[in-house]
C-alpha cells in the first residue's frame, strides 16, 4: 500500500484533511453472530474470477465472486495509474476481506 510519506504532497495534504466524524451511537438492534448471518463484500478493486473476461478502462460492469472461492483464485484487472497493486499481491484481503470472514453455510 502506499505510504503517504510517497505521495505527492498536495494528494496527501488532501487525505489528512479529510475529517473522520466518530460515531455518536451504537446500534440499537443486536443481531445473530457473524457465522449465522449473510454477509455481502463489495469492491472497486477490479477482481474477479482467473475465468472471468477482465475489466476495461471505462468498464463500468461488476462480476459475481462466490464466497465459496478461494481467493488464491482472483485476479486484479483495475486500470488507473495511480492504483497501487502492491498490497492486493500480498495479501487480496487488503481490498477483499474474504478470508477474514468465517464460512460456513454455502454461498447463494
Amino acid at each position: 500500500m502506499v505510504r503517504l510519506s510517497d505521495m505527492p504532497e498536495v494528494e496527501a495534504a488532501h487525505l489528512v484533511a479529510k475529517e473522520c466524524v466518530p460515531f455518536a451511537t451504537r446500534p440499537w438492534v443486536e443481531g445473530p453472530p457473524l457465522p449465522e448471518r449473510r454477509v455481502a463484500l463489495v469492491t472497486s478493486a477490479g477482481l474477479h474470477r482467473m475465468g472471468d473476461r477482465a475489466f476495461s478502462t471505462v468498464d463500468l460492469s461488476y462480476r459475481v465472486i462466490p464466497g465459496s472461492i478461494s481467493t488464491s483464485d482472483l485476479t486484479m484487472t483495475h486500470s488507473s495509474v495511480h492504483f497501487d497493486r502492491t498490497g492486493f499481491r500480498e495479501d487480496v484481503n487488503v481490498v477483499f476481506p474474504l478470508d477474514r470472514l468465517p464460512r460456513g453455510r454455502s454461498d447463494r
